[in-house]
C-alpha cells in the first residue's frame, strides 16, 4: 500500500513538472510571436536616399597628354646585294617621292640584264624564222605556238632583270626629311640591309587617351587646342582625325589629332603636348552617378514612386562625368531615383527616404 502511495506520488509530481514546462514554453512562445511582429511592423520598408532627375551642365571639361608621331615613317632597306658606290643625301635634307638616295652596285645583277637581253633577242629571231617556215609550209603551227611562248616568257625574265637593275638606284619612296643615314660609299649591303629612316612631318598626329566617362564629348572633326611642353607661348589647332573603336586595357579610348606643320611652327615628332577639351554649356537631363545599380554599366536605376515602392528602370545614358550622368531615354525632369541602399531593393520594395528634405530642394 505504501509503496502504490509513493508511485502516485512520483507520478503527480512528473505531471505537474510536465504542465509547468509547457506553460513556460507556451509564454515565450507567444513572447516571441509577439517582438516577431514588432520587428516584422519595424522592417516592413528599407531606407534610402535618393535625388531628383533634372536639367545641369554637366561638366566634361578636362585634360589629356600625349606625344606627337610623324604623318608618315619608313625605314629603308636594300633589295639586292652589293657595293654601296655613291650616297646623294645626308642626315636632314628634305627629298622628294623618286629623288635618288644612293648608287648601288649590282655586278651579278647587270650580268643576269644582259643574259635576259640576250635571250630575249635569241627568242624573238626564233619567232620570226618560225613564222615565216610556217607560210611555206616548213614548219607546224605547234613549233610557231612554241616559239611565240618563248619569246614572251623571253620578255617577261627580261622586264624582271630591268626592274632588278632598277632597284641598284636607291630612291625615295614618299616625301620627307632624312632622319637617320646608316650607309656610307663602300658600304657592303644585302637585302635587309637598313640603309635611310625618313620621316613625312608635314603634318603631325598627336597620340593621346580618353577615358571611357569623357570619350563621347569628341567627335571626328572638332578642332581642339594643343599646348606644347616645348613651345609654353603658343597653341596648336589640332583636329580630331581618329577615334579608337575600342578600349584599351586600361579602359581609355586612343585619340589623334592632325596638325599642320611648318617650317615657322617648330613642332617636331616626339615632343610632349596637351589638350583641353572643353565643357559644354547647354544644360542635360541628368542624374545622380551613384544611382545605378552595381555599377554605370548596368544602365538599371530604381525610381521612387509616389506610394513609396521602387521599380527598377532601364535607361539609356549619353555623356557621364565623375558625379553626374546624361539620361537620353528612361526618365523625365522631376523623377525620383535611389542614390543609396539599391542592394536591399526589388521590385516593388517599400522605403523610407531618409533625405526627403535634400531631394525636395533638389527638385525645385
Amino acid at each position: 500500500m505504501k509503496k502504490l502511495s509513493r508511485n502516485l506520488v512520483i507520478i503527480i509530481i512528473t505531471l505537474a513538472a510536465l504542465a509547468i514546462i509547457v506553460f513556460v514554453l507556451n509564454k515565450n512562445k507567444s513572447k516571441n510571436e509577439e517582438e516577431t511582429a514588432i520587428v516584422a511592423q519595424q522592417n516592413e520598408f528599407v531606407n534610402v536616399e535618393v535625388d531628383t532627375v533634372k536639367y545641369a551642365v554637366i561638366n566634361t571639361a578636362h585634360k589629356s597628354n600625349g606625344v606627337f608621331a610623324p604623318l608618315q615613317e619608313l625605314q629603308m632597306s636594300a633589295e639586292q646585294s652589293g657595293r654601296v658606290l655613291k650616297v646623294f643625301v645626308k642626315e636632314g635634307d628634305r627629298v622628294s617621292i623618286g629623288q635618288p638616295l644612293a648608287l648601288v652596285k649590282a655586278d651579278q645583277i647587270s650580268v643576269d640584264l644582259e643574259k635576259a637581253k640576250a635571250a630575249y633577242q635569241n627568242a624573238k629571231t626564233n619567232y620570226n624564222r618560225y613564222s615565216e617556215a610556217f607560210k611555206s609550209g616548213g614548219v607546224t603551227k605547234q613549233d610557231v605556238d612554241k616559239a611565240k611562248l618563248d619569246l614572251s616568257n623571253a620578255e617577261a625574265a627580261l622586264n624582271q632583270s630591268k626592274i632588278s637593275y632598277g632597284d641598284a638606284t636607291i630612291k625615295a619612296p614618299i616625301n620627307g626629311i632624312i632622319n637617320l643615314k646608316t650607309v656610307e660609299p663602300g658600304t657592303v649591303v644585302s637585302p635587309g640591309t637598313s640603309l635611310f629612316e625618313i620621316v613625312n612631318i608635314s603634318s603631325l598626329k598627336f597620340k593621346t587617351s580618353i577615358s571611357e566617362n569623357r570619350i563621347a564629348t569628341i567627335k571626328q572633326g572638332d578642332t581642339i587646342n594643343i599646348k606644347v611642353s616645348a613651345i609654353p607661348d603658343k597653341t596648336f589647332k589640332g583636329i580630331v582625325s581618329f577615334i579608337a573603336p575600342k578600349a584599351d586595357e586600361a579602359l581609355s579610348f586612343p585619340v589623334e589629332l592632325e596638325v599642320t606643320n611648318t617650317v615657322n611652327t617648330m613642332l617636331k615628332a616626339g615632343m610632349y603636348g596637351s589638350v583641353n577639351f572643353e565643357t559644354s554649356s547647354s544644360k542635360k537631363l541628368s542624374i545622380n552617378r551613384k544611382a545605378f545599380v552595381g555599377s554605370m554599366s548596368s544602365q538599371q536605376v530604381f525610381v521612387l514612386k509616389p506610394d513609396n515602392t521602387v521599380v527598377l528602370t532601364k535607361v539609356v545614358t549619353g555623356i557621364s562625368t565623375e558625379n553626374s550622368v546624361e539620361i537620353v531615354n528612361g526618365l523625365s525632369k522631376g523623377d525620383i531615383v535611389v542614390t543609396n541602399g539599391q542592394i536591399n531593393l526589388d521590385d516593388g520594395t517599400k522605403v523610407k527616404v531618409m533625405n526627403r528634405a535634400n531631394s525636395n530642394n533638389q527638385s525645385k
